[in-house]
């Protein structure tokens, strides 16, 4: 039985003020006013006076609006932050949370400092809290369920053990859709790499999960086909574990390589597959026209119905079937609007296949673009705003970063900050989502970031989120996040699918070797010296550092490949360090760090997790090459 107090009257359960006045007296302590960062950045959030002291007990109450996901989180914070008890009701602190349009939260809100947003934006939500004596009060109002369960996200950012900042918060997503789209080539997720990313999204505030693993059989080559018993378990626990977390669970199916538009069986077999899936639970489909060929038919009777192939003819036929799915079978079961990515996705130039598609396509369809291109350098608002006009609609975003399966991303991981996307996309978007990497737990650090400029990209710092991002990765702890940057560097190159290169290659570690080159000695060398010492290093921290297994095992070879490196790095300062007083000793340091880095050189991707299969690569094109010039450095 659920032991949380549910009322819509919670000043009833509060009963009188907790005096909480502008004068009230606040705990006496150290000024610990600075409030820590918070992502994604609010769209306001400022200091509300000392932050407030943990007491031994909390009370909890919670009104219409707090699900059992919400409840746990708070419990969750409250207990990390140093509660040994958190009780019904009103205690020493109390949190209080639900809708704002709820009296009591309301009322708790104003009493704690904050104040209600002129509109109540969807997945929006205020935040108070304010020390009192040797506790306080936390209101977390949420404009619906989605931002009560946001605004306790919040909380969890604020808290630290024995303290929660003292802060004053309202908030909104600038984007509705926020997350990720499984669209990659090769080896898919797991069922528990997935059931991690849905957890993890709720974390990060993204609200959106497309699956379509390309190598799922069923949902591409065998989309006629009914799934087996155990794999549509296995969705349905992927549907329930979306909700729990805030997360639509949007599944995508593929019978573009095969289908027959013209065949009133071909379109049955895809109602129904999309029926066997409502039927565990999803609310939300996806058609995916991408990477099929549209010069030719599946049947002869397409070409009956609609003509020779084309662009046009094409248009014609994929629009039939769409708005055939959103009218015919969403419509009928009350899904949300459906979803698709065009066989056309990656450009703004208009074409005979866009306006048939512009022209026709029922106006609640919502169309994917890649941008500019498949892997776009840049995103510009400017761009976005030309994909609406080619496609007569806000388009949705799929963001082909950080997929890892093809040409120059072969052996890396790719794990830049989220960047060079345009502030103000989110009047032109309707959302993004990012491609991810084979490995789920490392495609992390870019999520994040996606996420954070999806929620507010007019406040978005690339540079803020992926320290934040480390700091997530390590729980907090300061040496993991250290080490995690570190490795982060020497996988920051990032190509585009026509193999030019967007973010560059270990920056950090670039002007430190670059420094060096100018001035082989003195402080540069030093620097380089303690920096490659962490190199060495980062590896082990990062094992015994980061709370998630998963990310140690997929990031596996890179990691085993960074230690080799960063001890050739520190063999290669040894020996500039040597010289030119003892060129023999120099030279030995040259050779034993030559050894290593052809040592690591050797390691290849685990197979599977990347396609095709090949050399780990760490820091290329910078540190290779640095530690094959060193010698010439000495005069």
């Amino acid at each position: 039985m659920r032991r949380s107090v549910r009322t819509t009257a919670v000043a009833a359960v509060l009963g009188v003020s907790l005096g909480l006045t502008p004068g009230a007296a606040a705990v006496a302590e150290p000024p610990g006013t600075r409030l820590p960062v918070v992502t994604p950045t609010p769209q306001s959030i400022a200091g509300n006076g000392h932050q407030l002291r943990v007491p031994f007990r909390v009370g909890l109450v919670l009104a219409e609006g707090a699900d059992q996901a919400t409840e746990d989180l708070v419990r969750r914070t409250l207990e990390h932050a140093g509660a040994r008890e958190v009780v019904d009701g009103e205690a020493e602190l109390t949190v209080v949370a639900g809708l704002i349009s709820d009296p009591g939260v309301a009322g708790a809100l104003t009493e704690a400092g904050g104040a209600k947003p002129a509109e109540l934006r969807p997945e929006g939500y205020s935040l108070a809290a304010r020390a009192h004596g040797r506790g306080g009060l936390i209101a977390l109002a949420g404009n619906d369920g989605d931002g009560v369960y946001y605004a306790a996200q919040t909380l969890r950012q604020l808290a630290a053990p024995g303290r929660i900042a003292a802060a004053k918060v309202v908030d909104h997503p600038l984007m509705a859709l926020r997350g990720s789209i499984e669209g990659f080539y090769g080896a898919p997720w797991s069922h528990e790499d997935r059931l991690d990313q849905l957890a993890f999204y709720g974390d990060i505030k993204a609200n959106t999960y497309i699956y379509t693993p390309k190598d799922d059989l069923y949902l591409r080559e065998k989309w006629r086909e009914p799934y087996p018993a155990a794999e549509l378990a296995k969705i349905k626990e992927l549907i329930g574990a979306a909700a729990a977390h805030h997360v639509q669970f949007t599944y995508a199916v593929s019978p573009g390589p095969s289908i027959c538009y013209s065949d009133p069986a071909d379109v049955k077999a895809l109602h129904d597959k999309l029926a066997s899936i409502h039927d565990q639970g999803a609310e939300s489909f996806y058609i995916a026209l991408d990477d099929i060929s549209y010069t030719k038919w599946n049947c002869a009777g397409d070409e009956q119905k609609y003509g020779a192939p084309g662009q046009a003819a094409a248009g014609r036929a994929q629009a039939d079937l769409l708005n055939g799915v959103q009218r015919d079978f969403l419509d009928t079961v009350g899904a949300q609007p459906l979803q698709m990515v065009p066989t056309e996705y990656s450009d703004v130039a208009d074409s005979p296949y866009k306006k048939v598609l512009r022209e026709s396509l029922d106006e609640r369809i919502v169309v994917q673009w890649t941008g500019t291109d498949v892997v776009p350098p840049s995103i510009s608002v400017a761009d976005a705003e030309k994909a609406a006009q080619v496609w007569g609609r806000k388009v949705f975003l799929w963001d082909n970063y950080p997929v890892n399966d093809y040409g120059q991303t072969t052996g890396r991981l790719l794990m830049a900050p989220y960047d060079k996307r345009e502030a103000g996309l989110h009047a032109a978007l309707g959302g993004i989502v990012l491609n991810p990497m084979n490995q789920a737990a490392p495609s992390k650090v870019a999520l994040f970031g996606g996420a954070s400029f999806a929620w507010n990209d007019q406040d978005y710092d690339a540079g803020r989120t992926w320290r934040a991002a480390a700091e997530y990765l390590a729980a907090g702890d300061a040496r993991t996040a250290e080490a995690l940057l570190a490795f982060f560097d020497t996988q920051h190159l990032a190509p585009t699918f026509g193999e030019v290169v967007w973010q560059p290659q270990a920056p950090v570690l670039k002007a430190k070797v670059d420094a060096v080159r100018a001035e082989p000695s003195g402080a540069a060398l030093r620097d380089l010296s303690a920096y490659a010492d962490l190199l060495a290093a980062a590896p082990e921290r990062i094992r015994g550092g980061v709370p998630d297994p998963a990310f140690s095992a997929q990031a596996k070879p890179w990691l085993d490949a960074l230690t080799l490196w960063g001890r050739a790095l520190q063999s290669t300062v040894d020996g500039l360090e040597l010289a030119p007083e003892d060129r023999p000793a120099a030279d030995a340091a040259f050779a034993e760090s030559a050894e290593l880095a052809a040592e690591a050189a050797k390691i290849q991707t685990i197979p599977g997790t990347t396609r095709p299969q090949g050399p780990i690569r760490v820091a290329d094109g910078v540190l290779d090459t640095f530690l094959a010039d060193a010698p010439g450095l000495i005069p």
